[in-house]
C-alpha cells in the first residue's frame, strides 16, 4: 500500500511540513510505504490550456508531471494533500500540480475511461492557517474536493488547524498527535486486510498489467494487486492499453516494474504467474497458480483481445474464490 504525500509548503521545517511528517511517520507504522512529493522542488510548468488533454488523454508539456507525477497519482492508495493557507488557498506550488490533474479529469469525463483503482483510493487533507476565520479552509476544502474526484480518490477527510503561524506552533499543538493516529488509522484500517495478489509475467508490459487492473477494478477494495516482470520492458503495450480503453479501463501513465522491485515493495499472499518461466518467484508462504497464456505480444488485435477477455475471465474466478 502507498500512502503518497503532496507538500505544498515552500517552508522546508515549517508547520505544514511536521503535520505531514508525522501523519506520514504514522501511516509507516500501520506498514505502508509513504513517499512525499515536494511541489516547490519539483519541475512543474503550470497548465497552459493547450486542450490536448481533454482530445487525446496526455498533456503535452514536458515537465516532472509527465514521468514522476502522474505515475504516482495512479500508483498511490492514498493520496495527502498538504498546504498551509494562501489566500484561502493551497499554495502555487502545489496549485500548479493540481491544475495539472485535469489531464486525469479528462481522462475519465472527456474519454470515458474509469481508472481501476478509483473505488477505493482515498484522498485526505492536511493544512494549517494563521488567522481563526471560520472561513479560512473553505477555498481549500472545494480544491481539495474537486482534486481528488480528478485523480480518482474519495475525499475521505481533513485536518486543519487555525491560529497556526509561527515556527514550531504545529509541534506544540495539544492534540495533533492524537488526531494524526486517530485520522491514519482510520484511513489505513480499511484497506490493510486485503488479500495481496502479485501477478508475473515476462515483460509486465501485457497480461500481467491487465490482471492487476481487472483485479483493481473489480475487487480492489479487497485484493492489494500488484504486478512485475522477470525482464520488464521499458514502457506497456500500446495495443494492451487499447484493448483495455474499449473496455473502459484506463492504463494511462503505468509503468513496468521487475519482480525484485515488486517483492521489495510488498511480500505476496499469493503469486499469479503468466509466462515468467524459470524466472517466475518463489516466496515462501504465498500460494501460487499458473496461468497458462499466450503471449500477445507482437500479436494482432484481436489476439491482445482475446487474451484480455481470458484474463477478466480468469480474474473474476479468482475474486469470487477469495471472497467466498
Amino acid at each position: 500500500m502507498l500512502v503518497l504525500g503532496l507538500q505544498g509548503s515552500p517552508r522546508k521545517k515549517g508547520n505544514t511540513n511536521y503535520l505531514l511528517s508525522t501523519f506520514m511517520d504514522e501511516a509507516e507504522k500501520f506498514g505502508a510505504r509513504t513517499q512525499v512529493v515536494d511541489a516547490t522542488h519539483k519541475n512543474i510548468i503550470p497548465c497552459k490550456e493547450y486542450i490536448v488533454c481533454e482530445k487525446k488523454g496526455f498533456c503535452p508539456i514536458d515537465d516532472d508531471m509527465k514521468d514522476e507525477i502522474y505515475p504516482l497519482l495512479r500508483e498511490a492508495d492514498v493520496i495527502v494533500l498538504a498546504s498551509p493557507v494562501f489566500f484561502y488557498n493551497v499554495t502555487a506550488q502545489l496549485k500548479a500540480l493540481i491544475d495539472r490533474s485535469q489531464t486525469l479529469w479528462a481522462r475519465k469525463y472527456k474519454l470515458n475511461l474509469t481508472d481501476p483503482a478509483r473505488n477505493y483510493r482515498r484522498g485526505f487533507l492536511l493544512s494549517v492557517g494563521a488567522t481563526k476565520g471560520k472561513n479560512l479552509f473553505e477555498g481549500i476544502d472545494l480544491t481539495a474536493q474537486y482534486f481528488f474526484d480528478a485523480v480518482g480518490a474519495g475525499f475521505n477527510g481533513s485536518l486543519t488547524y487555525r491560529r497556526i503561524e509561527n515556527k514550531g506552533d504545529m509541534e506544540k499543538h495539544p492534540t495533533v498527535k492524537k488526531d494524526v493516529q486517530e485520522a491514519v488509522a482510520g484511513l489505513l484500517e480499511p484497506l490493510l486486510n486485503r488479500k495481496k495478489i502479485l501477478f508475473a509475467c515476462r515483460e509486465n508490459a501485457c497480461r500481467s498489467q491487465m490482471a492487476a487492473a481487472f483485479t483493481q477494478y473489480y475487487a480492489g477494495d479487497k485484493i492489494e494487486a500488484s504486478c512485475a516482470g522477470s525482464a520488464p520492458a521499458e514502457k506497456i503495450n500500446p495495443d494492451m492499453v487499447k484493448v483495455m480503453q474499449g473496455k473502459g479501463i484506463d492504463m494511462g501513465f503505468r509503468n513496468t516494474k521487475s519482480l525484485d522491485e515488486a517483492l521489495s515493495a510488498s511480500q505476496p499472499n499469493m503469486i499469479v504467474t503468466m509466462g515468467c518461466e524459470e524466472e517466475c518467484p518463489f516466496v515462501p508462504g504465498a500460494k501460487r497458480q499458473d496461468w497458462d497464456l499466450p503471449d500477445p505480444a507482437g500479436k494482432s488485435i484481436e489476439f491482445m483481445q482475446d487474451v484480455s477477455d481470458e484474463i477478466e475471465k480468469r480474474v473474476k474466478a479468482l475474486v469470487n474464490d477469495i471472497s467466498s
